[in-house]
């Protein structure tokens, strides 16, 4: 696979609730924090503003244009910002998936997407790379997203069999969509891994990495495959992505690992990634995730390193 899809498919995203919203009249709500989640929503018609905490400049949304929230942080959707938000737990039922909700009688904002739960304690990590707003306004290259938009209305308003799992592939392909979209706005000074994948010569190092993880990479190999000089493609690697080349190659083995570690040994993980040794492996993954290997799984089996 690709590295977007390598990356998605660790988070492994879950569609918990995929639904759409009415607004009518003057509104304000605000969301709680949402833990391990990212939610993906595109304007059907009409438009109001969205404030994430933590970002100092609000968003207007206008129809057509869609965002993702990929941080779980609090955030307010209003027609006027100046207004008094309701909790969203007094507007929207819970864990309720499908149909609309409308408030006010509707009428001025109608909104549709998903909220994706994502797994693992990986998460947070994955998840903190990215953005905590993407906001995807261009007219150009919408057609799929659009098309995604379209079916899942239909499948709110008017349900049909199987209507829940047609409407959990369209929000899969709206948040990849979204994200494909966001890679070609964010413009040449954007920071990230995910950003770096726009850019040929770094996309080219980034996706050997994920093509054979267990691959003994150097620099050298990896500044080649770039077609760069060493030095080179090491500054620009950490100006683009944020992390040395040998930091995202190590970080992308641990989110390998804890993955696998769920149905396999530690010795066979460590094998599996390349280590020539468990002791080597149990170092490094201790270096990136705070804890050994065998105390994350035991931790894990208790419970505590479950998505909520």
């Amino acid at each position: 696979m690709d590295p977007l899809s390598d990356v998605l498919s660790v988070l492994q995203p879950q569609s918990h609730v995929s639904a759409g919203f009415d607004a009518g009249g003057d509104w304000a709500i605000r969301f709680p924090d949402q833990g391990a989640r990212i939610k993906c929503y595109a304007v059907v018609s009409g438009g109001c503003w969205l404030a994430v905490e933590g970002v100092a400049e609000p968003v207007r949304l206008s129809a057509g244009e869609c965002f993702v929230l990929p941080g779980g942080r609090p955030f307010r959707l209003a027609s006027d910002l100046a207004l008094p938000p309701v909790e969203a737990g007094a507007v929207f039922p819970p864990a309720r998936a499908g149909g609309v909700v409308t408030l006010n009688g509707g009428g001025g904002l109608f909104l549709v997407g998903s909220r994706f739960a994502v797994s693992g304690d990986h998460a947070a990590l994955l998840l903190g790379m990215l953005p905590p707003v993407i906001h995807i306004r261009a007219e150009a290259d919408r057609a799929t997203l659009r098309w995604a938009v379209e079916r899942m209305m239909e499948e709110l308003r008017q349900p049909r069999p199987g209507g829940a799992l047609v409407a959990q592939h369209l929000a899969h392909m709206m948040l990849i969509q979204a994200l494909r979209l966001h890679l070609v706005e964010a413009g040449a000074d954007a920071v990230g891994w995910l950003f770096a994948l726009a850019d040929k010569r770094l996309g080219a190092a980034i996706g050997a990495i994920h093509e054979a993880p267990a691959h003994p990479w150097t620099l050298h190999a990896l500044a080649a495959r770039a077609g760069m000089s060493r030095s080179a493609f090491a500054a620009r690697f950490k100006a683009k992505v944020g992390a040395t080349p040998m930091d995202y190659l190590a970080r992308w083995r641990m989110l390998l690992a804890i993955d696998r570690l769920a149905r396999l040994p530690v010795a066979a993980v460590a094998a599996g990634l390349g280590y020539e040794s468990e002791s080597a492996f149990s170092a490094a993954f201790k270096r990136v995730m705070g804890e050994a290997p065998r105390a994350y799984c035991r931790r894990r089996a208790a419970g505590e390193g479950s998505a909520p």
